[in-house]
């Protein structure tokens, strides 16, 4: 089976931030990801990775004003400079962390505008040549306008052909599993398509959100194909559990 990586930001919220590290350990994860790291120096996280023996999976360029709404930089017209700038802010969390896989978001834009789409290929580029003597990955993720209306990267052909025509030797699809149900089906055929690009995964029940095997899909099934693809990665439980986190880990042992 793959590699299961909580999402620190949305699982053991019953724990302060700091505190869901060791939490996640001692529930049998080996390794996390989250939205975002910002708050908290580069050093005080690296020190609870490092003491709960766990793997640094992904976490986020930093967003812009998330509280205001906002959902990413790349495309925006007049933050260009804002956006390198974050860019710059994430390499010492990635340094510190070890970190090998950072999600670039797009940020709220339409798709049809020729401009809007240069600024996100502009940023595409900057970032990969940013990461890449770090040997680090950077992810694109189509988000569905339900959860997230108005983003700019909310199709998987679109960021399938963005990935395929840049070329960029660590530019990655970022294949959500919930989103990707939303947005088109078609999963399991997807992925076997999409598997030469991919650079991590991640799970929910689809459509509540919630622990994997709880939805319309057999999310064991998904993964065991996963594993018959040769998937080496992590798979990110980007998911709101039902009650109590622990309470809901019942479907790891299913696996």
């Amino acid at each position: 089976m793959p590699v299961f990586a909580a999402n620190l930001s949305m699982m053991f919220n019953e724990w302060e931030f700091l505190d869901r590290f060791k939490a996640a350990a001692d529930s049998g994860f080996t390794a996390v990801e989250f939205l975002f790291p910002y708050a908290y120096a580069p050093d005080e996280i690296a020190k609870r990775l490092a003491a709960a023996g766990l793997t640094q999976a992904l976490f986020n360029l930093p967003p812009g004003d998330w509280d205001k709404g906002e959902r990413g930089l790349a495309c925006l017209q007049g933050r260009e400079e804002e956006f390198k700038a974050s860019v710059q802010k994430a390499l010492p969390y990635a340094r510190a962390t070890g970190v090998k896989r950072l999600h670039l978001m797009s940020g709220h834009g339409d798709r049809s505008d020729a401009a809007t789409r240069e600024r996100f290929v502009s940023a595409l580029r900057h970032a990969c040549a940013a990461a890449a003597p770090l040997g680090i990955d950077i992810l694109v993720e189509p988000i569905n306008g339900r959860d997230m209306p108005g983003y700019f990267m909310n199709d998987f052909g679109f960021a399938a052909s963005l990935v395929q025509s840049l070329a960029l030797p660590n530019l990655k699809l970022q294949y959500d599993i919930y989103h990707r149900q939303i947005l088109h089906g078609d999963v399991m055929k997807s992925l076997e398509a999409l598997m030469p690009m991919i650079g991590h995964v991640q799970t929910a029940s689809v459509p509540k959100r919630n622990e994997p095997g709880t939805g319309e899909l057999d999310d064991m099934r998904i993964f065991r194909h996963l594993d018959a693809l040769g998937y080496a990665g992590f798979v990110g439980c980007e998911y709101r559990p039902a009650g109590h986190t622990r309470d809901g880990l019942s479907w790891m042992q299913n696996l």
